[in-house]
């Protein structure tokens, strides 16, 4: 009887160790999702990807973005309200994620267009356009209300259009900013190239 008794208590040693073993694998599985997960989410709200926002007014809520990698330059061009012409300003990224100016092209003279360039800035006449180059105008951002009816606000990105209507109600006052994102921001927002 007392072997029989050693053998049961021995049967339940390694059976209680089983389970405990069993229990911390589990323990240590589940340990180790967790800390998968809150690194994740930790990764996730790091800024990496610098990107040209479109942000509802000065809230820094972005609704739109062009990450912009290697080519760190983009136009808007709209209508004129009053003469009814295609405006194309010219932009340039730089080092220290500034926008800069460096061209104005337009077709009229009128009410709201320059009639000359400034010190340092080239005036031409061409095709029926005019420019302003070399222009150094920077900026840490500019705001722009989307036009409702004419103005017809479009990101020329490379070589593409992209109408801002589609993506940004009219109307709408936005800030223009190039801002590093996370993957949570980029995830809410809308990449107008889809890339």
């Amino acid at each position: 009887m007392v072997g029989h008794f050693s053998l049961l208590r021995e049967k339940y040693v390694l059976e209680n160790g089983r389970v405990r073993m069993g229990k911390m694998i589990k323990s240590k599985s589940f340990q180790s999702l967790f800390l998968s997960l809150l690194l994740i989410i930790c990764l996730s709200t790091i800024p990496y990807k610098k990107a040209l926002t479109f942000q509802l007014e000065n809230t820094g809520k972005v609704l739109v973005y062009i990450p912009l990698g290697e080519n760190p330059e983009f136009k808007i061009k709209y209508t004129h309200s009053i003469h009814l012409s295609d405006v194309v300003e010219s932009y340039k990224i730089t080092t220290k994620d500034e926008i800069k100016q460096v061209e104005l092209e337009f077709s009229d003279f009128s009410i709201g267009m320059p009639e000359n360039a400034s010190d340092g800035e080239i005036f031409e006449q061409k095709n029926g356009k005019y420019y302003i180059k070399n222009m150094n105008r920077l900026f840490p951002y500019f705001d722009l209300r989307t036009g409702k009816v004419r103005a017809n606000h479009t990101v020329m990105f490379n070589n593409k259009n992209y109408p801002l209507n589609e993506y940004i109600e009219p109307g709408t006052w936005v800030r223009i900013k190039v801002t590093k994102m996370n993957l949570y921001q980029q995830w809410k927002g809308v990449n107008i190239i889809g890339g």
